[in-house]
């Protein structure tokens, strides 16, 4: 659907709970929302738009690293290597996640991609009941066990996107945009 329409609009989100661990509130241990649950969301975001250039995030006021704690909620900008523009919302003040997932608008197409379900111009919906996640998962398990995993994403590439995502850590800390390297 998107080979000949790149994408212009790319909007992010991962509206959620702070997960039942101890370690997550901890900006060391954790790095934070966007490092460890809305990469997945930045991860579909360089497969479908592309390279990002540059990030700009802001986390809410009193929030995060200065109170010992991960930022609580942060609104990014990204702009795109290849000229999109894009967008992503974290928080973790919910009782459940509420949503997560990506938003794209190329020429004549809208889609919708959460964990569950593939949405094409806010009509034909593609649904998942929770088996491609529960594959993912043990996939992703059976590998770091060393065993058989199904893993598709060369290691370059993972890094790629936590690099990113560091990026936007980064720029919520020093108040800033930040570039990141072609």
């Amino acid at each position: 659907m998107l080979a000949d329409r790149p994408v212009r609009l790319a909007l992010g989100h991962w509206l959620d709970k702070v997960p039942p661990v101890g370690w997550w509130l901890d900006p060391a241990r954790s790095g934070g929302q966007v490092v460890e649950q809305a990469v997945h969301v930045l991860d579909l975001a360089r497969v479908l738009v592309g390279e990002v250039a540059m990030v700009h995030s802001v986390p809410a006021a009193g929030d995060g690293p200065a109170d010992g704690e991960v930022d609580r909620a942060v609104a990014a900008v990204l702009r795109f290597a290849g000229g999109a523009t894009g967008t992503l919302a974290t928080t973790s003040l919910l009782r459940h996640k509420h949503r997560a997932g990506l938003e794209v608008y190329a020429d004549g197409v809208a889609l919708e991609l959460t964990e569950t379900s593939l949405t094409v111009d806010g009509t034909e919906v593609v649904e998942d009941a929770g088996r491609a996640k529960t594959l993912v998962d043990r996939a992703f398990i059976d590998a770091v066990r060393g065993g058989d995993g199904d893993v598709r994403v060369p290691y370059d590439e993972a890094l790629r996107t936590h690099r990113l995502a560091l990026a936007l850590a980064r720029s919520a800390t020093l108040g800033r945009p930040v570039t990141l390297d072609g």
